[in-house]
Protein backbone atom coordinates (compact mmCIF):
# COMPACT_ATOMS: atom_id res chain seq x y z
CA UNK A 1 0.00 0.00 0.00
CA UNK A 2 1.59 3.38 -1.02
CA UNK A 3 1.91 6.50 1.32
CA UNK A 4 0.64 9.79 0.65
CA UNK A 5 0.75 13.28 2.33
CA UNK A 6 -1.54 14.04 5.12
CA UNK A 7 -2.84 16.97 3.28
CA UNK A 8 -4.23 14.65 0.56
CA UNK A 9 -6.05 12.70 2.83
CA UNK A 10 -10.13 13.44 2.42
CA UNK A 11 -12.13 14.69 5.62
CA UNK A 12 -13.40 11.64 7.84
CA UNK A 13 -10.61 9.24 6.43
CA UNK A 14 -8.78 7.12 9.46
CA UNK A 15 -4.82 6.67 8.72
CA UNK A 16 -1.84 5.61 10.14
CA UNK A 17 1.29 7.63 9.80
CA UNK A 18 4.32 5.59 8.46
CA UNK A 19 6.90 8.54 7.64
CA UNK A 20 8.06 11.94 8.44
CA UNK A 21 10.24 14.04 6.17
CA UNK A 22 11.63 16.56 8.03
CA UNK A 23 14.46 17.28 10.18
CA UNK A 24 14.73 16.51 13.74
CA UNK A 25 13.03 19.06 15.44
CA UNK A 26 9.52 18.85 13.41
CA UNK A 27 10.10 15.15 14.43
CA UNK A 28 10.09 16.37 18.24
CA UNK A 29 7.54 19.20 17.49
CA UNK A 30 5.36 16.37 15.74
CA UNK A 31 6.11 13.87 19.55
CA UNK A 32 5.22 16.84 21.67
CA UNK A 33 2.13 16.53 19.89
CA UNK A 34 1.54 12.92 20.44
CA UNK A 35 2.00 12.47 16.61
CA UNK A 36 4.62 9.57 16.21
CA UNK A 37 4.88 7.15 13.37
CA UNK A 38 2.58 4.36 13.75
CA UNK A 39 0.19 6.56 15.46
CA UNK A 40 -3.43 6.48 13.76
CA UNK A 41 -5.63 9.77 13.20
CA UNK A 42 -8.47 10.27 11.89
CA UNK A 43 -8.74 14.19 9.63
CA UNK A 44 -11.66 16.28 10.85
CA UNK A 45 -11.29 18.84 8.48
CA UNK A 46 -9.16 20.68 5.59
CA UNK A 47 -8.01 24.24 6.10
CA UNK A 48 -6.59 25.15 3.03
CA UNK A 49 -3.43 22.59 2.36
CA UNK A 50 -3.82 22.10 5.87
CA UNK A 51 -5.62 19.89 8.38
CA UNK A 52 -6.72 19.48 11.24
CA UNK A 53 -6.82 15.84 13.07
CA UNK A 54 -7.94 13.62 15.83
CA UNK A 55 -6.09 11.40 17.89
CA UNK A 56 -7.63 9.80 21.12
CA UNK A 57 -9.97 12.71 21.45
CA UNK A 58 -7.14 15.26 21.09
CA UNK A 59 -7.53 17.55 17.99
CA UNK A 60 -4.56 19.17 16.46
CA UNK A 61 -4.42 21.52 13.86
CA UNK A 62 -1.07 21.01 10.82
CA UNK A 63 -0.52 23.76 8.71
CA UNK A 64 0.18 22.69 4.89
CA UNK A 65 4.05 22.67 5.19
CA UNK A 66 3.74 20.46 8.28
CA UNK A 67 1.04 18.39 6.75
CA UNK A 68 2.77 17.81 3.27
CA UNK A 69 5.80 16.38 5.51
CA UNK A 70 3.78 13.59 7.05
CA UNK A 71 3.30 10.42 4.84
CA UNK A 72 0.25 8.05 5.59
CA UNK A 73 -1.64 5.25 4.68
CA UNK A 74 -5.37 4.50 4.49
CA UNK A 75 -6.85 2.13 7.36
CA UNK A 76 -9.59 0.14 6.02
Amino acid sequence: MSSHPLSDTPVGQTVRLVAISGGKALTRRLLSLGLTVGSELKVLHHRGRGVVVAKQGNRVALGKGIAEKIHAVKLD
